[in-house]
């Protein structure tokens, strides 16, 4: 059985970046909990005592007093000479305090002024510490640019600070004696962010990083945790406004710090990832005039995509149509951060995708701009095709896509009727099984609960999508465009098709697709499908998904279903 490991006043911490900032704050807490020995890292100069001029000065006046001394000097005091002076100064003060709130605690700190990304001269500084048995990497640095802009220096800067840091931090110590290795990463490296591609690197190797080290030595306490954006002095009141206009909900530094302790905790010692903070939502920028058309190419397959074994027909998985629209949705997303999907229209079916022994090798996204106005919308059609062997292409979707900055407020659904009026009284996965419907869906798509009410015009349903997990969603994951629940709200119109007509049906093509609000995933929301025609080879019919207020989620309007005799659904 592997031990876990355990705070005591004999453990011994080399803290990077911990004398300053949130990383001092965490090591603070982190002594409340459990005096040891904290060895704080920093590349600021450590200063015995202040310049007469500075003793007993506070900061607010310390610039005034740093003026007067260059003048008495001869020296003319610059902007640049001064502010190094302060930073020099209030940033020893800094470390003086982080190490007096340490000691406060009972526990012992100790400063040592070293760049982690020099090799020989930290292995030189921590050469007589002893024994050390944990490790907390929180030093960083930033240079925010977007990728065309950013210099060979610049992402050096960046990436040296937490993967060489890493690596020579460990390079000193004896890694089968180590019990903790916290390394501070970011919610950049997890979901990304605009001008921190070579941020977003760094982070995500501390990710990969901390698995690695995990497998390799068990006992050891691993976690990478990836912070959201905190409250601190770097989150101005403007900077604060900006994140919430964005969503970005901040990290209190008390609620931050505690969070910390309890990521080291026994409970966690299996947790080698953390994600704490909000996703950073990217911002729009401004668009070229220039229009351009992007490929993306992917190889689907089953294993990858473990979902499609709920989506069979006639005996083999096949990528469901809203799977198909996603992935175009989420393309388009990502190649323009800040806009969503507002809407898409003429969405066809052209020839869908089976996996089975004729599956291409791989298929091509095509995203082809028609108009783009910064800061407002995004045109685009989009193809989903493939070549044969022998090289004829075959088109399998296709799709005009709006996108939007913002999305406008739709008004709630009138005709909602969520009375029950007993018809169908089958419900749960009872509506899946042979008989019960003409579903062919397996436990990922069973989720309609209940039949509200059903007549010639109109299905009303309520549905509970319960997540599955981001290994089952494979390739296709939920973003704003949440596929499962789109294809789960078209049950109802095969249920209505076969309970008045005893007939099957699968989608065609859809006139217009709009999105408002993300639909819930692990809570109720009801599907109104109004039927609005139907023949011996279609139906057509609009479903509004919504709340139980009539609040809306999302519409899709003309959606035209081919009929299919049940045998061959199921055959």
């Amino acid at each position: 059985m592997t031990q876990t490991a355990q705070l005591s006043p004999s453990s011994v911490f080399v803290v990077s970046g911990g004398a300053k900032g949130i990383t001092a704050e965490c090591t603070i807490k982190l002594a409340q909990q459990q005096p040891g020995k904290f060895i704080l890292l920093g590349r600021s100069e450590l200063l015995e005592t202040e310049p007469d001029f500075a003793q007993d000065c506070d900061e607010s006046a310390l610039k005034k007093r740093i003026m007067e001394n260059l003048l008495s000097q001869g020296e003319k005091p610059t902007p640049m000479s001064v502010q190094k002076i302060y930073n020099k100064i209030t940033s020893s003060r800094e470390i003086k305090n982080t190490l007096a709130a340490i000691e406060k605690t009972g526990a012992k700190a100790e400063y040592i002024s070293v760049d982690v990304t020099d090799t020989q001269a930290l292995q030189e500084k921590l050469a007589n510490v002893g024994s050390i048995t944990g490790i907390i990497h929180g030093a960083g640095n930033l240079a925010d640019k977007l990728i065309e802009k950013k210099t060979e220096e610049d992402f050096e800067k960046v990436y040296t600070a937490k993967v060489q840091g890493l690596e020579n931090l460990l390079a000193c110590i004896n890694p089968n004696q180590l019990q903790y290795l916290v390394l501070f990463s970011s919610v950049t490296g997890f979901h990304g962010n605009t001008g921190q591609s070579d941020y977003a690197i760094a982070n995500e190797i501390l990710n990969k990083s901390a698995h690695i080290f995990k497998q390799q030595y068990p006992s050891c306490h691993v976690v990478a945790i990836n912070w959201g954006a905190w409250d601190s002095g770097m989150v101005t009141p403007e900077l604060k406004k900006v994140f919430q206009e964005r969503g970005i909900e901040i990290i209190p530094v008390a609620a931050g710090a505690q969070m910390l302790v309890q990521e080291m905790g026994n409970a966690n010692h299996a947790t080698t990832q953390v994600v704490i903070g909000s996703k950073l939502i990217p911002v729009a920028t401004e668009l070229d005039s220039q229009l351009r058309t992007h490929h993306i190419r992917r190889q689907i397959t089953l294993a990858d995509n473990p979902f499609l074994l709920d989506h069979t027909i006639a005996g083999s998985p096949v990528l469901p149509a809203t799977c198909a629209m996603s992935w175009m949705i989420n393309a388009c997303e990502q190649l323009y951060p800040g806009y969503k999907l507002f809407y898409h229209k003429d969405f066809k079916i052209l020839k869908g995708i089976t996996v089975n022994e004729s599956l291409a090798k791989e298929h091509i996204l095509e995203i082809e701009e028609i108009s783009k106005i910064s800061f407002e919308s995004i045109e685009i059609k989009a193809k989903i095709w493939s070549k044969n062997p022998q090289g004829k292409i075959h088109y399998h979707f296709s799709a005009q896509l709006n996108l939007r900055q913002e999305i406008p407020i739709c008004r709630p659904y009138e005709s909602i009727n969520l009375e029950q009026d007993n018809i169908i009284t089958v419900t749960g996965k009872a509506l899946y099984q042979n008989g019960g419907s003409t579903l062919f869906h397996g436990p990922a798509f069973q989720e309609v609960q209940k039949v509200l009410n059903i007549s010639p015009e109109k299905i009303t349903t309520e549905c509970f999508w319960q997540e599955i997990s981001d290994k089952q969603q494979g390739q296709f994951p939920v973003q704003w465009i949440n596929p499962y629940t789109i294809d789960l709200s078209m049950h109802g119109l095969w249920i209505w098709t076969q309970h008045f007509y005893q007939e099957g049906c699968l989608p065609g093509r859809v006139e217009k697709y709009e999105q408002f609000v993300a639909t819930p995933h692990n809570k109720p929301f009801y599907v109104s499908c109004e039927v609005k025609a139907k023949t011996a080879t279609s139906a057509i019919a609009d479903f509004i998904v919504h709340d139980r207020q009539g609040q809306i989620y999302s519409r899709m309007l003309g959606a035209h279903a081919i009929i299919w005799s049940m045998k061959s659904l199921r055959s």
